[in-house]
């Protein structure tokens, strides 16, 4: 490699970096000036009791899918492995 490609390849990556450095500010961040507010609607003891038992109830059937899949992949698995140390 001679200098000049070395030369030209270290003033490449610098004008990258001078970029970067420019575009930094212009793509979202967190700006600590800005306060940030949330409009929420009020809600019940009865809404919120309700909202937490239709989540659990989610989150049962969920863990019962996955426990159902990773068992037919193990028996699956198991069975694979019978077969091929058969012949």
């Amino acid at each position: 490699m001679t200098a000049n490609s070395m030369i030209t390849s270290i003033r490449n990556n610098l004008n990258l970096l001078s970029k970067r450095n420019r575009l930094k500010n212009k793509l979202g961040g967190f700006n600590s000036e800005k306060k940030v507010e949330y409009n929420f609607p009020k809600a019940t003891k009865k809404q919120l009791n309700d909202i937490a038992k239709q989540l659990k109830e989610e989150h049962r059937i969920r863990m019962l899918k996955v426990v159902i899949v990773t068992f037919i992949l193990f028996l699956g698995l198991v069975v694979g492995f019978l077969y091929s140390t058969d012949g």
